[in-house]
């Protein structure tokens, strides 16, 4: 394939007259998330009724067994939930300006893990009806998946609006699409970019790509970008480590 010519948009440069909107839909995320996390309580209510006696289904069925598969079918729901909410909010990110929300935002995925295992461990614990193989070995593995659903849950880089309008909302950030494209673009190189029949690749601010109909910006673009970011932090962390570990030696000598 010939290599596409890139020209400018005409116009100033602007930046985001809107909220910035990356590709996909968040709306849809956060429903399945919801689901995932309420059939994870369903299955902790299973368990916690299969411990209890007080649910008799598969009769045929150990207890140990029966604790065991509701636990790791509840883990799965949440650690589902957790990583379609925390992609939501990488598409439509929460606003620093209400604390209270955005923290939630970016912690519900734990604050799930531990409404589903919690009520177990604790029901493990505190029951003395219970054998002692029972208790030891469900609360091991209740423990367990709280850690893996709480770590799953944990966003480790967590976006607010105002961060990503001043990261990708400005006039200096270029962006590019073609004529005939729905979506702006962070790389020319973009592989959705370049699959295009169009001859041209338009470059110029996020301002212009919204005058072009071109407001959204591309989620592989977004993934790349938010790779080489995550990156670069860890290069300059390392550099920073090196670095004090010199100083640190230089004064001892």
């Amino acid at each position: 394939m010939a290599e596409k010519k890139i020209v400018k948009a005409a116009g100033e440069r602007k930046a985001a007259a809107n909220q910035v909107k990356i590709e996909g839909n968040a709306s849809g995320l956060r429903i399945g998330a919801w689901v995932c996390w309420v059939l994870a309580i369903v299955f902790e209510i299973m368990c916690l009724g299969f411990l209890g006696g007080k649910l008799q289904w598969f009769a045929g069925m150990e207890m140990m067994t029966k604790m065991i598969v509701t636990l790791v079918l509840d883990l799965i729901f949440v650690v589902c939930g957790s990583l379609l909410w925390k992609k939501a909010n990488h598409i439509n990110p929460a606003s620093e300006a209400n604390k209270t929300k955005f923290w939630l935002h970016n912690n519900l995925g734990v604050i799930m893990a531990c409404l589903a295992f919690i009520p177990v461990i604790i029901y493990l614990l505190t029951n003395k009806n219970l054998d002692k193989k029972t208790k030891t070995v469900g609360t091991i593995v209740a423990v367990v998946a709280l850690a893996i659903g709480g770590l799953f849950g944990y966003d480790f880089n967590p976006v607010s609006q105002e961060q990503l309008q001043q990261e990708l909302g400005n006039a200096d950030v270029d962006y590019f699409w073609v004529a005939t494209g729905t979506k702006c673009h962070l790389y020319s190189d973009c592989q959705h970019l370049n699959a295009s029949t169009q001859e041209e690749i338009i470059t110029g601010s996020i301002g212009q790509a919204e005058e072009a109909g071109k407001g959204e910006i591309c989620k592989t673009c977004k993934k790349r970008y938010d790779r080489e970011k995550a990156a670069q932090m860890e290069e300059a962390t390392n550099l920073l480590d090196e670095t004090t570990e010199n100083v640190a030696e230089e004064t001892e000598e």
